[in-house]
């Protein structure tokens, strides 16, 4: 008897157990609970992680992430407003803002990665579909002065990249919370041409590239012309106030000279007519050189001295 009523506790100590174990739950961080009991939730999520209590064997605990989630949708090629093809590769960051409302719309991760897949491709094809080439491949905040005669000015931009994608997320965004989805942020990743229009491309931005270059060096070469034009009309002034100055010492030098010249007739014309006369046979007398005179000549009169 004993034996039996032993048993029994026993028994009834493990049930307890396990019925004590099953009616709690530890909810970690960045992590989010429903409660359900037979298949239907049962009050609001359970957002704050720690340990929880529940009916043991009667409710069931549904954990889903509370973090933010990466979308990657597949790449795909859609026409523009001007009927060029382009590939677009679209990412987007979204997160579960109501676990109840995604329990029961969606489920799951899995499903709600599909549902994602509709609302922002959807959204992406009508919005391209509704603008320009130019306006895919164009940041928002391209500016003009940014490039001399830019090809902007000729494709006048109305939103840029940034902006559609802005308003993809704005369009989207409207059809996420009835799935208990939060959409946080949609992006372009990547944007390319199809092959035909991608050489098209190419041609045309060598060819604006080529422009800007020719702008450039046109604009550089009429610097180096005004620049040179200035340094020339400084070396003349320069050149013509060194030139003044050089005259007017000469002329200085030239009248202090004839001061002295005078100076020294006064004193002695004889000797100063010797003298100067010594210079003139000096200058004109050289190696091999014969003179003809009259011996009246006033240039013979010291040479006639000099025998």
């Amino acid at each position: 008897m004993n034996k039996i009523v032993r048993t029994a506790l026993i028994l009834i100590v493990i049930v307890l157990i396990f019925t004590a174990a099953n009616g709690v739950y530890i909810l970690q961080e960045g992590r989010q609970a429903i409660i359900t009991q037979f298949g239907r939730p049962v009050g609001q999520p359970v957002t704050e992680a720690g340990l929880h209590f529940k009916t043991p064997f009667v409710q069931e605990v549904t954990f889903f992430e509370k973090k933010i989630l990466i979308w990657d949708g597949d790449p795909n090629q859609i026409p523009t407003n001007d009927k060029t093809f382009v590939y677009l590769d679209v990412t987007a960051r979204w997160r579960i803002a109501d676990a109840l409302v995604f329990l029961q719309a969606v489920n799951n991760e899995a499903r709600a990665q599909s549902i994602l897949d509709d609302i922002i491709d959807g959204t992406v094809r009508d919005l391209v579909n509704k603008n320009d080439l130019v306006e895919i491949i164009r940041s928002s905040d391209f500016s003009p002065e940014t490039m001399v005669n830019s090809a902007i000015e000729e494709e006048k931009l109305r939103y840029g990249r940034d902006v559609i994608s802005t308003m993809i997320h704005e369009a989207a965004s409207k059809i996420t919370p009835k799935y208990g989805i939060e959409l946080v942020d949609v992006m372009f990743k990547r944007v390319n041409y199809i092959e035909s229009v991608r050489l098209k491309v190419y041609d045309r931005m060598i060819s604006e590239r080529k422009r800007i270059a020719a702008e450039k060096r046109s604009l550089g070469e009429g610097q180096k012309a005004e620049i040179m034009g200035k340094v020339k009309r400084e070396f003349q002034v320069v050149m013509s106030s060194a030139n003044r100055e050089a005259e007017e010492i000469k002329g200085k030098a030239d009248a202090e000279a004839a001061n002295i010249y005078a100076k020294a007739y006064n004193q002695d014309p004889e000797f100063y007519a010797f003298s100067k006369s010594l210079e003139s046979y000096k200058t004109a007398m050289g190696k091999n050189t014969h003179l003809i005179i009259s011996s009246d000549s006033e240039f013979f009169k010291y040479l006639d001295t000099l025998k």
